[in-house]
């Protein structure tokens, strides 16, 4: 197996805390596979440089193979100044600067945290779904102004946008897509949902399609997960709905995600290196204290091999593990548990 070569990009709070133990899992996994370069992001950054992503770390980014993020955030940064940095502006400019459109958000609660979820056990049982997010359009990224008394932020799509972020959904489907929008209100949502019949029709037909208003979404997440495979949506409500969806598992702590380029195979050449992190964020309210979950980072580490690298097997015995860890009663403070990061790490280093 050739040495791939991953930035790693510990972040703020709790995120350094959760990355190291990823490292070990990842060094058990595979042993002398990766070679790993840390940088700074997102507060740290500003700390240490002044700015959340530095041009080195883009560089470096840029020239791996994949990137590996804990987490950014924290108050100590926190402002509503537009003209001072925030570490949330690192993580989307990597996001743009790699080129990454597609956020991938597998939603697979485990039989044996069926209890931890605010769920009952009969809605959640059996529902596997994927949230396919585009990353790179939309209000986040669109043209901002700011006066004393007025704000905007501009929602812009393009037609080319939404066709390559709804071909990874239909791609990915084993047998549904959700399209979600708000085309009752919004003319950028009008434009998503004839792009995306415009593809279906063309490419995927076999495929079944349904469109749901994004507050419709919302309630059926937590009142019939199981009638989801893949959602797909725009950047700003794949953003809420992911988060909504994590509570499916129990908690945060246990959902990973994958944030990809263009749409080459791994280990292709002129492939875009991906980034890899868990959707929660740094939990500054426990940093520093050896209890944070690492579970979804580790499996965000099974989707960069997966994803990134190609390594089915690797990725399986990661997410297996975890799965064995969980059945045999690890659990840890967000879970309802007491187990710390080092116990959780040891539980599922035993069980890879």
């Amino acid at each position: 197996m050739a040495t791939r070569r991953v930035i790693l990009l510990p972040g703020d709070g709790i995120g350094p805390e959760i990355a190291a133990p990823t490292v070990e899992l990842l060094d058990a996994v595979a042993p002398a596979a990766f070679e790993f370069e840390e940088h700074l992001v997102g507060g740290a950054s500003i700390d240490a440089h002044g700015t959340p992503l530095t041009d080195e770390t883009l560089a470096a980014c840029r020239a791996a193979d994949a990137v590996l993020l804990g987490a950014v955030g924290g108050p100590r940064w926190d402002t509503t100044d537009p003209s001072r940095p925030r570490p949330e502006q690192g993580l989307l400019a990597l996001r743009k600067g790699l080129g990454l459109f597609a956020n991938l958000r597998p939603v697979r609660p485990v039989p044996a945290l069926y209890d931890a979820s605010p769920l009952r056990r009969e809605v959640i049982e059996g529902t596997s779904l994927l949230v396919v997010r585009e990353l790179t359009g939309g209000i986040y990224f669109g043209e901002k102004t700011r006066t004393e008394d007025m704000a905007s932020d501009d929602c812009v799509y393009t037609r080319a946008e939404i066709e390559r972020i709804a071909r990874v959904a239909f791609r990915a489907a084993r047998s549904k897509v959700t399209s979600v929008d708000k085309a009752n209100v919004l003319e950028t949502s009008r434009l998503w949902r004839e792009v995306v019949l415009d593809l279906h029709a063309r490419e995927f037909p076999e495929v079944e399609l349904e469109h749901v208003l994004v507050d419709n979404a919302a309630m059926r997440l937590v009142a019939a997960p199981r009638d989801f495979d893949v959602i797909v949506t725009e950047n700003m409500f794949g953003d809420i709905l992911s988060d909504e969806a994590a509570m499916l598992t129990g908690s945060l702590g246990m959902l990973p995600s994958a944030s990809l380029g263009n749409e080459l195979p791994p280990n292709h050449p002129d492939s875009t290196p991906g980034v890899f992190e868990p959707v929660h964020g740094s939990a500054p309210d426990i940093a520093g204290r050896g209890i944070a979950n690492p579970l979804a980072m580790f499996l965000s580490a099974a989707l960069m091999l997966r994803h990134g690298f190609g390594l089915e097997d690797e990725a399986a015995a990661i997410e297996s593990a975890v799965d064995r860890a969980l059945a045999d009663g690890l659990r840890t403070p967000d879970l309802g548990g007491d187990a710390t990061t080092a116990q959780a790490t040891r539980a599922v280093l035993q069980h890879l």
